[in-house]
């Protein structure tokens, strides 16, 4: 139980003021937008600017969610990389729908992305791979991802293994690749003072074009 010398959850508040978003400043292609955001982020050294929530919903229909790290986007979409036996694997291959979320505190800023995902091509993951540390290169080895092991022990003795098989070379694993979610639902939050905050949507429309929206905050 929390002590009485200790705030209230409920009673902690923030009032935004740091800037404002509207449509007359915003970029017609959310691509160009969320290009335009994390390049400030960056600017700006907030802590981890490539952090992203991940969604995903199991055949039981139970969400569930992660932090991943992007890793590329273009016109294509937003890119990641991970093991593909993986519980947010395993879901993907069950239902490719997914969200991410990226949250820019310090900019009191948030961009939501919806739509479909697919696994790039073997010769992107391969690029990525190889660019990769080494000893990462060997945790793709070494981690059964998201399944029960009985101690770090488990992880450390696959690491040695791996590491003395393929020394200073190791391939990528058959199980490990990336994933590009194309977007056709995009939200920009900014936060504004007295909870009026800026939130814009883009729609991706039949012939290929975006639609934007202001939403309620």
């Amino acid at each position: 139980m929390m002590s009485d010398s200790n705030p209230s959850i409920a009673d902690l508040r923030k009032s935004y003021e740091r800037a404002e978003f509207n449509e007359e400043a915003s970029q017609a292609d959310p691509m160009k937008q969320f290009d335009l955001w994390l390049k400030e982020a960056l600017a700006a050294k907030v802590p981890e600017p490539n952090a992203m929530t991940l969604a995903t919903v199991s055949s039981d229909l139970r969400p569930s969610t992660r932090v991943v790290l992007i890793k590329g986007y273009d016109e294509r979409g937003i890119v990641w990389y991970t093991n593909y036996n993986s519980r947010k694997g395993t879901e993907l291959a069950g239902n490719p729908y997914a969200a991410l979320q990226f949250h820019w505190v310090e900019l009191e800023r948030t961009v939501r992305i919806e739509g479909m995902v697919e696994k790039v091509s073997a010769e992107e993951s391969d690029a990525y791979f190889s660019s990769r540390p080494l000893d990462s290169r060997i945790g793709a080895w070494a981690s059964p991802q998201s399944e029960v092991i009985a101690g770090r022990g488990v992880l450390v003795a696959n690491a040695a293994k791996f590491g003395a098989k393929f020394l200073l070379q190791p391939p990528r694993p058959p199980h490990w690749g990336g994933y590009r979610l194309k977007p056709d639902n995009w939200q920009f939050w900014q936060g504004r003072k007295s909870r009026l905050h800026d939130r814009l949507r883009y729609t991706l429309q039949a012939d290929a074009s975006w639609l934007r929206e202001r939403l309620a905050p």
